[in-house]
């Protein structure tokens, strides 16, 4: 992938780990010019997003603050890995989902 790519795709990529609807607007940005950085990243905010809704309803459950401090620094890190990896301009996948992330999402975006 040339530089011009990747630099056309930042600004969505960057965009998508905002917040979820971040991740709703740069897909539709990306719609048009079907940019693979962009798309890459799109596919692996999503996937963050979704897993952090459907987990953190599930550790809404227990009541206790080790267990949900411990979830939030799990997905802090992996939001701010991905979101360093768009800044850097790298195809990085988050590290223990990222990959499934991919393969799930593999139709979106392209």
């Amino acid at each position: 992938m040339t530089e011009y790519y990747t630099e056309e795709g930042r600004k969505h990529a960057i965009i998508s780990y905002i917040t979820i609807f971040g991740t709703i607007i740069a897909f539709y940005l990306n719609n048009d010019s079907k940019n693979v950085f962009a798309s890459f990243h799109i596919r692996q905010a999503l996937g963050l997003w979704l897993t952090f809704f459907a987990l953190g309803y599930m550790v809404g459950i227990f009541d206790s603050w080790f267990i949900s401090s411990g979830f939030y620094l799990f997905f802090a890190v992996l939001f701010i890995f991905g979101f360093v990896s768009a800044l850097n301009k790298k195809m990085q996948a988050v590290p223990l989902v990222g990959a499934f992330y991919q393969k799930i999402f593999a139709n979106l975006g392209n």
